[in-house]
């Protein structure tokens, strides 16, 4: 008889574990809804032309630096922390590398109205032609948001500060280190970007090709794939996100962990920043302001709880195109202000919001539950 109700109450807490995590797909599902309604609507819409290959790929294309940036978000928020300092970084990134690789001559009407010429050019010698190789530029770019991202995770870890007001002030920081490296926009016009845009690229049909950009978006999603799920660190972050007690009474490095998740982090927004400049042509310390936002909320639209430990790199992914999808049905429509996609996204944000709640809280019941 004892034997009997001790396998019915481990029969009965198996069945809670199993729904414990069958609910954690919940969001991930409503996710996966909400693009094929977008999708469908805008195809009964608009017809042919929404549904288009051409538009398809253009939704990839327009949207590839914000998928690379959410990715490097999406590890930040499972590891149940947060990176204002995406925004900041593209921008920095961008303006670096169009500054490096760009010749840059000394104002001459300037010099020519100063009444010192030689004065003049003495104090803005530094404006003298500089130029680097495109690659060694990204290479350089990549380095310093790397960096970027450790020293903040460093700062977090070690002396116990706030995620979030570490990274709003690494934020200004890399913002007002745009301004300083050029205080405007500067184009790209170097032949290896141009070269690039035309030559790598996959045909699909007549007129048709995936470009650079888009092929960069899938390498950086397919590697992100595999850590969060195949890999020891991945696992890390899932437990640090749950519970980083428990997770460093286990014998994981928690510290570590988090430090390697902020690099990545700025590893990820300085590529958003090199893929930013193959898509613009251009780099500008200005731009991407409030892109950290749009980086979040397509990680909380994506199916990731704000607390951390639950989420999937492919629902960010979602997450990423269900905010293209909202801006091209706006754009379609043509009555529409721009405005509109914020309103949106926003409302979006607050569902997903409430439906993690209520998924969190489902999971406690069950918990409590099966403890007992």
């Amino acid at each position: 008889m004892t034997q009997s109700a001790g396998n019915t109450t481990l029969d009965y807490g198996r069945e809670r574990a199993r729904m414990r995590i069958a609910s954690k797909y919940i969001p991930l599902l409503a996710t996966a809804s909400v693009v094929v309604i977008l999708y469908v609507y805008g195809c009964a819409a608009y017809g042919p032309r929404f549904a288009s290959l051409r538009v398809l790929v253009d939704l990839f294309k327009d949207n590839a630096f914000l998928g690379v940036a959410a990715i490097g978000a999406t590890f930040v928020i499972l590891s149940g922390g947060i990176d204002l300092s995406v925004g900041a970084v593209v921008a920095f990134t961008s303006i670096l590398i169009a500054a490096f690789c760009e010749h840059h001559g000394v104002n001459c009407d300037y010099l020519r109205r100063s009444p010192d010429a030689a004065v003049a050019f003495y104090r803005y010698r530094h404006l003298a032609t500089h130029h680097l190789h495109p690659l060694l530029a990204i290479g350089v770019s990549l380095v310093l948001g790397s960096l970027f991202g450790a020293l903040q995770g460093c700062i977090i870890h070690f002396y116990r500060q706030p995620p979030f007001l570490v990274t709003l002030a690494g934020m200004f920081f890399a913002r007002g280190m745009g301004f300083v490296i050029h205080p405007q926009s500067l184009g790209i016009k170097q032949p290896f970007y141009i070269a690039f845009l035309n030559d790598i690229k996959i045909p699909l049909v007549a007129g048709v090709d995936i470009p650079f950009t888009v092929m960069c978006l899938a390498v950086v999603f397919l590697v992100a794939l595999f850590i969060a799920h195949y890999t020891r660190f991945g696992r890390a972050v899932y437990a640090i996100g749950d519970d980083e007690q428990s997770a460093t009474l286990m014998g994981l490095p928690a510290g570590r962990t988090k430090i390697m998740v902020y690099t990545l982090a700025g590893f990820t927004s300085a590529l958003a920043g090199v893929v930013y400049t193959f898509y613009m042509q251009s780099g500008d310390p200005a731009s991407c302001i409030g892109f950290e936002l749009d980086a979040i909320a397509a990680v909380v639209i994506g199916g990731t709880l704000l607390s951390g430990g639950v989420g999937f790199v492919g629902g960010t992914a979602m997450g990423v195109l269900i905010l293209g999808l909202i801006q091209n049905l706006i754009i379609f429509n043509g009555k529409l202000n721009s405005w509109w996609t914020r309103i949106a996204v926003g409302l979006l944000v607050l569902v997903f919001i409430a439906i993690q709640n209520v998924v969190t809280a489902a999971s406690r019941r069950t918990t409590r539950a099966a403890a007992g």
